[in-house]
Parts: structure tokens; sequence; C-alpha cells
């Protein structure tokens, strides 16, 4: 006489509910898997961020150093028995400018003394005394400020200035700007480096070492409501 009432499963049957029953344990392991990777990420995301917080120290440009002509100097060269050649010069992108008799001469990345002693060689063909002498009548020092200032653009100096002064010159920061985060980028030899600064301490009246603006230099000032 067969069994009544019991009910046997298929072997197909048996096999799906064993992996179900074994489902939740491996979705408990998934999900704890996942969560480990995700905090490990959300870690190294976070550290990354705090390391480009600081950035790096911003390598000075060549031919930028304090001292030494750039492209948009303008310069005054005199001739000291021939008055009528005196006259100033703009020295051009490529670095060079233009003088009677001698034509194009490099003066960029040079001082106005090293200047001033190249010229008077090449003067020596030319002229019975060939005395020259240069002066630096102004600087051009172009920089961009961006983000969170009042009057975002381009600013030209005509002498060394400061990254405060920059952004003071941009009219200072708007209501949400963040003076803890202020993002200098400088390109040097084909390569952008960015160094992240604070300006809360001079803002505050603390002795604070001075940042000098280079020649193209993009300066922006970052939101308070974002962090990197």
């Amino acid at each position: 006489m067969g069994e009544v009432g019991v009910h046997r499963p298929s072997p197909k049957a048996a096999a799906c509910q064993g992996s179900l029953g074994r489902s939740p344990g491996k979705n408990r392991f998934s999900w704890e898997l996942l969560a480990s990777i995700c905090a490990l990420a959300l870690f190294a995301f976070f550290s990354a961020g705090c390391q480009s917080y600081h950035g790096e120290t911003l390598p000075t440009a060549s031919g930028q150093q304090p001292g030494l002509l750039a492209p948009g100097d303008t310069i005054r060269v005199s001739f000291t028995t021939a008055p009528e050649l005196n006259q100033s010069q703009k020295i051009e992108p490529d670095g060079r400018v233009s003088l009677p008799l001698v034509g194009a001469v490099a003066a960029a990345g040079k001082t106005t003394g090293q200047l001033q002693a190249e010229l008077t060689q090449l003067y020596k063909a030319q002229l019975q005394n060939s005395d020259v002498v240069v002066t630096l009548e102004n600087i051009a020092i172009p920089v961009v400020v961006s983000g969170e200032v009042q009057k975002p653009g381009k600013i030209v100096f005509e002498r060394p200035a400061t990254v405060l002064e920059a952004i003071m010159e941009a009219g200072g920061f708007s209501v949400y700007g963040d003076p803890k985060h202020i993002s200098v980028i400088r390109q040097v030899g084909g390569v952008q480096h960015t160094q992240i600064i604070d300006l809360t301490p001079v803002l505050h009246g603390v002795p604070t070492k001075v940042m000098y603006v280079n020649r193209g230099d993009v300066i922006y000032v970052r939101p308070r409501f974002i962090s990197f």
C-alpha cells in the first residue's frame, strides 16, 4: 500500500531548494565583500584628496626669477655718445628686442647688467664709443584670477605681486570664497603644477611667508562647500 500525503521532491527540485537555502549566506558574504571594497575605495579617495590638498611647492618658471627680464617687460636702452639711438623697447613674446644697427637681440632670461654688457660688445663695430646703459622701465606680470572672487578675469601687474594682492585686485573674496583653499596653477616646461595655499592666517594677522605670483599664473578660489 503506497504512502499517502507524502510529497517527495524530485532530485532537481531538491537541488534547487538546497541552493536557495544557502543563498542568504552567500548574499551576506557578497554584501560584506562589496562593503569592504567600497570602504577601501573611499579611504583611498579621501587619502588621495588629502594629499592633493597640500599640493606641491610650485617651481619657478624659466626666466621668471626676480631680477631677470621676461617677455612683456619694457627696457630703456641709452647710448652715451649717440643719444639719437636712445629708445624704449618692449620685450616680445619670443624674448627678443629689435635694436637699431644690430637687429634682434635676445633679452629674456638675462639681467639688465648682462644685456648691457652684451650690447656694449655688439655695438663696438658700429659706434666709436659703444657704452650702453640698459634700465628696466616696467615689468609685466599677467595673471588670471577665477572662482569665488568679485571680479574674475585677467590682471596685469607692473611690479612683483603676491597671491593675496591678486585676489584683492579681483575685488576680494565673494561670499562663498574659501580662503583656506586657494589653488595656484603654474605652467613650467609644458607641465602644469598646482599648489594649494591657506590665506586665513595672514587674514587674521598672523605673520605668514609671502608667495609671489609668476607670469601666467592662474589663481582659483574654491567655494566653501566643495572639499577636494
